[in-house]
């Protein structure tokens, strides 16, 4: 009897308390306001829709900090970036969500087309995983080499053609559906989950640069948007304000939602395969974004310029838990990409370090608890926006030339440069802040040209329930006497450099 009990305690062990799996499928500049989840009647994205109804999707999910890279830090270390620096690399001191999996024999797998971590300010991020596979050619990838470039005659949306002509160069090398990164990309993440489905522990972050501008995709997916339209080649917009007309800006939000579209139909093929192989039993799925993206709204193309309007700013997410079963469901908790990491941890029943200041969301899916009243999100120098889910609140800084600013790192590279020599004479040792783990850091100052941003000289308020389109800034002295206190907190919590409370003209507590 005694023999017969163990051999019944054994597989029993192993079906209730085995590690499960988690798979990330990340977009980059996905605007919410053109999925039919967020209420978007045009564009055509039934697999966003039918991961609706597989997910809770997350109505006030809020960015941090802005853009691309310090995102994907927040994504590996769960704190803001935005406070202490720039666009650059992960540093020593931190705390990688997936470095952690990998020294915890966890798989951790990154399938991407984001060339961004292959340039100087990304280069520290794809071999926190343990494997990682990269896919080439999209936007400014320098891929094929042409010693003699080819001429291009048309400057589309502002940019250099030197630019236009790489870029044009990497969609020659695309002539059928097959070999588009997008296709490529989800190729690569479909083959990990067939390889490992009968595995445990294994993390897959599946990220698509698309729908990034250039918006290029086959012409199956325009079909799909029929218009008349004969304006220049307009699929990729500029970094500034809107001075096209109206015919271009529909144009080109047109080419952005094929491009939506075609990202929706390979969405469509992971969930074919997870319904498959019944991965739902044991596998969380998260969908997110890095950050949206500005198409003509409120006067602005794309984002890092302007006011971080919730085009940018508030991001879809969408997260299934086999362990909740929750689906079909809409929450309205704050939360932000500071959280992905410690909800990953946390699922593979992780210690999460102290240093990361997001929060686990198990419960939040579960069972609605809230787990912040405020959070922040900006980008270094620009305006310091607090939201608490109803209220969004920028403040400008006060001094005329954004001073002091410094940049703190031990890592110093910009997006596709080191630090120059010139910034570099500036640097001092600073002492360590909490989160650094007893080490000092470097002390850069920002150069003028970096700090000082003309479109963002003014302090705004907006309440999101009277005005979700964030068309008519408010004047309230309480609600921003609240919304102070919240970023004031925020701020020491994350142990935010003095200049921070200085140039915004706040006292810290």
């Amino acid at each position: 009897m005694g023999e017969f009990t163990i051999f019944l305690a054994k597989p029993y062990f192993k079906l209730y308390n085995r590690s499960m799996k988690v798979i990330m499928i990340m977009f980059d500049s996905l605007n919410r306001h053109f999925l039919p989840n967020y209420g978007n009647s045009w564009v055509h994205a039934p697999n966003f829709k039918r991961l609706g109804e597989r997910t809770v999707t997350f109505t006030s999910s809020f960015v941090g900090s802005m853009p691309c890279m310090p995102a994907r830090r927040e994504i590996h270390t769960g704190r803001y970036n935005f406070l202490h620096r720039s666009w650059g690399p992960l540093e020593p001191f931190d705390d990688s969500m997936p470095e952690l999996l990998k020294k915890n024999n966890i798989h951790s797998h990154l399938v991407t087309d984001h060339y961004h971590y292959f340039e100087d300010g990304g280069s520290t991020y794809h071999s926190r995983y343990k494997t990682w596979e990269m896919v080439r050619g999209q936007e400014l990838d320098t891929w094929k080499g042409l010693v003699k470039e080819k001429p291009v005659i048309s400057r589309m949306g502002g940019h250099s053609k030197a630019g236009l002509a790489l870029n044009l160069l990497n969609r020659e090398q695309m002539k059928a559906e097959k070999d588009h990164y997008v296709a490529r990309t989800f190729k690569l993440g479909l083959d990990f989950i067939k390889t490992n489905c009968k595995e445990d522990s294994w993390f897959l972050h599946l990220e698509n640069f698309s729908p990034h501008e250039p918006f290029f995709t086959p012409e199956k997916y325009k079909k799909f948007y029929p218009h008349k339209y004969n304006g220049p080649a307009f699929d990729w917009p500029p970094y500034s304000g809107v001075k096209e007309t109206r015919e271009q800006v529909q144009h080109c939000r047109y080419e952005y939602a094929a491009l939506v579209s075609m990202c929706d139909e390979y969405l469509g093929r992971v969930l074919d395969l997870m319904d498959k192989l019944d991965l739902w039993k044991d596998t969380m799925l998260i969908v997110n974004t890095d950050h949206g993206l500005l198409l003509g709204e409120h006067g602005w193309w794309a984002k890092n310029f302007m006011p971080f309007y919730n085009e940018i700013a508030n991001t879809p997410l969408f997260i299934w838990d086999p362990r909740s079963g929750k689906k079909g469901i809409e929450n309205d908790r704050l939360v932000q990409t500071i959280d992905l990491a410690p909800t990953v941890l946390d699922f593979f029943k992780l210690k999460i370090p102290k240093d990361m200041l997001g929060k686990p969301l198990k419960d939040t899916l579960a069972k609605n608890v809230k787990v912040r009243e405020a959070g922040l999100f900006g980008i270094l120098a620009g305006q310091m926006n607090c939201t608490d889910g109803r209220y969004v609140y920028m403040k400008a800084s006060k001094e005329l030339n954004n001073w002091p600013l410094y940049q703190y790192t031990l890592m110093p590279a910009h997006m596709r440069s080191m630090f120059s020599i010139d910034e570099l004479k500036t640097a001092k040792l600073a002492k360590p802040f909490s989160f650094t783990k007893g080490l000092k850091t470097l002390k850069i100052e920002l150069p003028k040209a970096q700090r000082i941003n003309k479109r963002i000289r003014e302090t705004l308020l907006f309440d999101l329930k009277n005005d979700p389109g964030q068309k008519y800034p408010i004047k309230n002295k309480k609600i921003e006497k609240m919304m102070t206190a919240h970023m004031v907190k925020l701020l020491k919590e994350n142990d935010a450099p003095k200049e921070q409370y200085r140039r915004l003209g706040l006292k810290a507590r």
